[in-house]
């Protein structure tokens, strides 16, 4: 029975501050997909994505999660943001019609289709370029200066760079370097992200109350 819910090792140089093009150096080969990271996520992602394409949408994230019963969730999202729960469940139907033609999944399993939510996860180069100027807490596969998590606002893109604004100035990391990325939820990113969802006429923010968020959350 599925289910639809709406809703490398090693040490780096360290990095050097960004005063007009700073870069980094990397020793040995990086690959990074934050879309799908296990091999299974991987052959699910090249399964779903024709389909999810054809409706008009992005992958964002795909993963499947073991435990009594194992979850496949898909994380989709229009290519300009914001998506509604009809929109979801079309693609859930479409995306788990295909996959029991597949027939990848052998035991039973739960579909979990949602959309990124406000503090998402960024997995693709464009994700960090759209979301400039906002605060987001990375991880990286190596070790970069004896630190693998940053926290910073984000500067933009510059090739294959994700650039960050720190304490220190701005620093570069190359995308292939990054293991984890999300977008830290504050109050400016809320009031983007109703906005987007507004203009794509997927909200009614009259439907709701203030928004508060909380500042106790734990630092990198």
């Amino acid at each position: 029975m599925k289910k639809f819910i709406a809703a490398g090792m090693g040490t780096c140089s360290p990095p050097k501050i960004r005063r007009a093009a700073a870069r980094f150096f990397v020793f040995g080969d990086m690959s990074n997909n934050m879309i799908a990271k296990a091999a299974i996520d991987k052959r699910l992602a090249d399964i779903v994505t024709p389909t999810i394409k054809d409706l008009g949408f992005e992958l964002v994230r795909v993963r499947l999660l073991g435990g009594q019963k194992a979850t496949l969730q898909i994380m989709v999202d229009r290519p300009d943001g914001g998506i509604n729960v009809d929109e979801l469940a079309e693609i859930s139907v479409a995306v788990s019609a295909v996959l029991d033609v597949e027939d990848t999944i052998l035991d039973a399993y739960h579909l979990e289709v949602s959309s990124p939510g406000i503090d998402r996860p960024l997995t693709r180069l464009k994700d960090f370029d759209a979301f400039e100027g906002y605060e987001v807490r990375l991880e990286t596969d190596h070790l970069i200066d004896s630190q693998r998590r940053f926290k910073g606002v984000l500067a933009g893109i510059d090739g294959d760079e994700v650039l960050l604004n720190i304490t220190e100035g701005t620093i570069g990391l190359r995308f292939d370097w990054l293991s984890d990325a999300k977008l830290v939820l504050t109050d400016d990113l809320i009031k983007e992200m109703l906005r987007q969802r507004k203009s794509a006429g997927v909200l009614n923010e009259d439907n709701f109350d203030e928004i508060e968020t909380n500042s106790s959350e734990e630092e990198v």
